[in-house]
């Protein structure tokens, strides 16, 4: 891609905080750099707390190029870098673009991501890692004394997912946060705070606690899944894997 060197650009407007469900919007390219584009607002989620960023295009009066990444630049949260296709031109700040997600890649990621905080729901311990991939996911638990069982979870998980409970973002203070410890399971990544607010993911009467990523609206729509390997990762971790059921 061209080598323009990146300019300063506002915080980009990010779209899928509200609608995950959003796949494709007009934006005005803010900075093009090597390492990627910026956008004033984009319905990209850039990788974080194990979900990996999104793919698509985007396309200009002229050209078009493929996003291969996307991901948060060191100016924080709104920070959002779009990587290109290696060799692609870049369209010049100022350029209005259209940008597309792979709906069908970041659905996925949402029904796993989603599944992931029902097995919060359903195992007691701290998360102390995790990570989203196609197909599969994994979250890892502190369960000191306790034995997790595969076939029980696996159960516990469609129940939650048949039961078809709503799926809902919210919002609280940055003080809220900090006076309720259980609003915020990992222990490796913490919300980002400072900016007065802090966005949690309420699956109702299953499970709330802070997050960032994109869900599914009902816990039906993730469909039946099975729970793999219960790995040992040491004295007191637990790696619980799962996948989405052979159709």
């Amino acid at each position: 891609m061209s080598d323009t060197p990146v300019t300063q650009s506002a915080a980009a407007e990010l779209l899928f905080r509200d609608d995950a469900y959003l796949t494709r919007c007009e934006a005005t390219v803010t900075a093009a750099g090597p390492e990627g584009l910026r956008l004033d607002r984009t319905v990209f989620y850039a990788e974080s707390g194990g979900q990996p960023g999104d793919s698509g295009t985007l396309s200009w009066d002229g050209g078009s190029a493929r996003v291969v990444d996307t991901r948060k630049g060191p100016g924080g949260a709104d920070d959002i870098v779009h990587v290109l296709e290696e060799g692609a031109e870049a369209p010049a700040p100022g350029t209005r673009v259209a940008a597309e997600i792979d709906w069908e890649r970041r659905h996925r990621f949402m029904r796993l991501h989603t599944c992931m905080h029902l097995l919060c729901s359903l195992v007691e311990g701290e998360v102390t890692g995790g990570q989203i991939g196609e197909g599969k996911a994994r979250l890892d638990f502190n369960v000191p004394g306790q034995t997790l069982d595969k076939e029980s979870l696996t159960e516990g998980l469609n129940r939650l997912v048949a039961e078809d409970h709503p799926v809902r973002p919210r919002w609280v203070t940055d003080a809220e946060l900090a006076a309720d410890a259980n609003l915020v399971r990992t222990m490796s990544v913490r919300p980002p705070s400072g900016s007065g607010r802090v966005r949690l993911l309420d699956i109702e009467g299953v499970d709330l606690q802070a997050c960032g990523g994109t869900h599914v609206a009902r816990t039906g729509e993730i469909g039946r899944v099975e729970v793999g390997k219960i790995e040992n990762k040491g004295r007191q971790n637990r790696r619980v894997n799962i996948r989405f059921a052979a159709e």
